[in-house]
């Protein structure tokens, strides 16, 4: 099929401003994009337009399914010697493959357990709740809305209801939630083209492939596979300018099955023996939970945080962060910088930063607290203007005045910033 342009447009799903909190959970999920197997070929599904394509997915109802999901980044990061070995722990997710499984009902019951060698991490879903296991502490977290945020949650209607985030399930990448991140820049800043037909998880798919407009930036394009039946995204690809072979970052199914899960599997109860920490989360207010956020323009950012540049080639520019507290991997070190608790970088950021962060489950915060200034070294290079992070999509710069400055740019952009 030959690539068509579509027309500037702009095309919204649920998009947030962002901001990095700690460097390996920024880089671990702000791209929570990308994929694995599919062969290529024209499958002559019926023709399609993007416009078409686009308006499908992005209007279509949320099915009960289940299914394996293999998540791998290229990001070009150092190694990271100190993770646990066959562990099933969510900083895995800063390079190599991993595996993970997926049920939903298509409603408010969800459950993504991330499989180790040895250990298990699974993020569980019901309703208004959340909870997340790690096998390998033998700790839960459980999140759950205060009486007023249960009362605002429970006069909701269904479509809102199911568009409330969850701490939990967004520590997890899934092919969905990475659609809906890349296809959100699919506005005036890109370009959307159909590519090739292809076979994903054995189900024919529809390609629509993002192109930033931007020659400043690290992502090349943004390719999701669409499933021609559901039009449920079944894999997305990220492509760094800087690698031509293989996608920086991938996620998507290796098999799915479009049916209701067991109930006791979407169950959760905490294992005889494991430590339980409760944790009380703010229901967002409604325009936060709109599909239709509100543009990133300078009046709707917090005092100390500035945007430069547009689309993909934006920069997001955090002053007055106490680093030493940062690095230490407390995310209330954002806190002054933005004048409340913060919403960090995307949902699967901030989920893994709840997780690791003071208020998550004690084994996994003490864990990090020891191994974060060894990762922030290990992922990090000195420069004249501080600490370095350049990745495949992005780059992180840390400055020696306590700023932090972060894109999918080159580091070099960052750098004359700085």
């Amino acid at each position: 099929m030959s690539e068509t342009a579509v027309p500037r447009r702009t095309f919204s799903l649920r998009s947030r401003w962002s901001v990095p909190v700690a460097v390996a959970a920024l880089v671990a999920a702000a791209f929570v994009a990308p994929p694995l197997i599919a062969s290529a070929g024209d499958h002559a599904l019926p023709p399609v337009t993007p416009e078409a394509l686009l308006a499908q997915v992005a209007g279509a109802q949320p099915t009960a399914l289940s299914g394996t999901v293999v998540y791998t980044a290229r990001l070009g990061l150092p190694e990271i010697p100190f993770a646990t070995v066959g562990g099933a722990d969510p900083i895995v997710l800063l390079s190599g493959s991993s595996t993970m499984r997926v049920w939903s009902d298509g409603a408010e019951r969800s459950r993504v357990a991330l499989l180790g060698a040895t250990s298990e991490y699974s993020a569980v879903r019901d309703g208004a709740q959340a909870w997340t296991y790690s096998s390998a502490d033998d700790a839960v977290v459980h999140y759950a809305l205060d009486a007023a945020g249960t009362a605002r949650y429970d006069k909701l209607s269904g479509e809102l209801r199911a568009m409330t985030p969850s701490p939990a399930t967004g520590a997890l990448p899934t092919p969905d939630a990475a659609a809906r991140a890349a296809l959100a820049h699919a506005d005036t800043s890109s370009i959307v083209t159909l590519a090739a037909q292809t076979t994903v998880a054995g189900r024919d798919a529809y390609q629509l492939v993002v192109t930033p407009r931007s020659a400043d930036t690290l992502v090349a394009r943004v390719v999701v596979a669409v499933d021609a039946v559901t039009s449920i995204p079944l894999r997305v690809q990220a492509w760094s300018t800087q690698d031509t072979k293989a996608p920086a970052l991938e996620v998507g199914f290796t098999d799915i099955r479009f049916a209701t899960p067991d109930a006791a599997v979407l169950a959760f109860s905490a294992p005889a023996g494991a430590t339980v920490k409760d944790v009380v989360v703010p229901l967002p207010d409604a325009s936060t939970m709109s599909h239709s956020a509100p543009a990133l323009t300078p009046g709707t950012l917090p005092d100390g945080v500035a945007v430069t540049g547009t689309g993909w080639s934006s920069v997001v520019t955090l002053a007055h962060v106490d680093v030493a507290s940062l690095v230490a991997g407390d995310p209330a070190a954002l806190t002054g910088a933005l004048g409340t608790q913060p919403m960090i970088g995307s949902e699967s950021a901030q989920g893994l930063i709840q997780e690791f962060g003071p208020s998550g489950g004690k084994g996994h915060r003490d864990a990090f607290k020891l191994d974060t200034s060894a990762l922030y070294q290990q992922l990090t290079t000195q420069v004249p203007e501080g600490r370095l992070l350049s990745s495949a999509l992005l780059s992180v710069l840390v400055t020696n005045d306590g700023r932090v400055l972060v894109g999918a740019v080159p580091a070099e952009t960052l750098r004359g910033m700085a």
